[in-house]
């Protein structure tokens, strides 16, 4: 079955435990990728950007006019002509990548309801203000090494009536080098199989497999438990949840066909959580 157009991984290599310095290079990795995700990526967002992941953010957003909304980790901005046409009144984008940043700039810099800041969203910072109705927050849950401070300044930024919608990997059934494609020939049925899944990994991925001197990213990966608990430990409670799954259907009309359909429809490739900051005190 066709895999989201994330990451591609070499196998090689080996997951290291969280907190290994896997994360000091996940800090400065997307500079020198940039170029190659943006290519990837592109402006209106992969096939699963366009069909999946876009259409639940909008959906679970849900965002008004004249509303302020903060993107963080926005990237090269795919998400940002979607929150302009749903008439914001403000979008302050934010992304540790200066490169992926003007990325962004490039194309959507010349409105003025737009500002763009290049920072770490694991430290605090002047965007994280207190000030925005709402956050998103797409395909980056994953990427950021401590997923704890990525709550927590996601929950400053926010008013305290704000909500948020993170919508990233399924850390239950998509995990690099950990979950796997299977086939059961007696049943007919194809398998989702999970190799692990409650330890913390950092797992380097290579962005241009076979190729030694291409980049490197590192995909950080949680079990579900300890992204909730982070969330709820900043503040932020789930309010609503979907599990997305893939639009894609096997193209063939062989054997393995139909079974291919029936893992698509019931194993979810990424899942949309949205998020209510509680009140101080509450």
């Amino acid at each position: 079955m066709p895999q989201p157009p994330r990451r591609p991984f070499k196998r090689p290599q080996s997951g290291k435990p969280a907190g290994s310095p896997a994360r000091k290079h996940a800090a400065a990795g997307w500079d020198a990728v940039a170029a190659w995700y943006d290519k990837l990526v592109g402006e209106s967002g992969s096939d699963y950007h366009r069909n999946v992941i876009l259409p639940a953010a909008m959906r679970l957003l849900a965002p008004q006019p004249g509303e302020s909304v903060v993107d963080v980790c926005c990237g090269q901005g795919v998400l940002v002509p979607h929150l302009l046409t749903a008439g914001i009144g403000r979008l302050v984008a934010v992304d540790a990548s200066r490169r992926l940043v003007e990325a962004a700039k490039s194309r959507h810099g010349t409105d003025p309801r737009v500002s763009f800041v290049v920072a770490d969203v694991g430290q605090p910072g002047n965007w994280a203000d207190g000030s925005h109705d709402a956050a998103v927050c797409l395909m980056a849950v994953h990427d950021v090494p401590d997923v704890a401070a990525l709550f927590a300044n996601t929950a400053r930024a926010l008013k305290p009536s704000g909500r948020a919608v993170f919508v990233f990997m399924h850390p239950c059934f998509r995990i690099p080098r950990h979950s796997h494609w299977g086939w059961d020939n007696d049943q007919k049925i194809q398998f989702r199989r999970i190799d692990g899944y409650k330890s913390s990994v950092d797992i380097p991925i290579a962005t241009h497999p076979g190729r030694e001197s291409g980049g490197q990213t590192v995909f950080h990966h949680r079990s579900l438990a300890d992204v909730l608990n982070a969330s709820a430990a900043a503040g932020l409670v789930v309010s609503g949840c979907e599990e997305l799954y893939s639009h894609r259907r096997s193209q063939s009309s062989g054997p393995y066909s139909k079974a291919e359909h029936r893992a698509a429809a019931e194993i979810p490739l990424f899942i949309a959580l949205r998020l209510a900051r509680l009140p101080t005190g509450a």
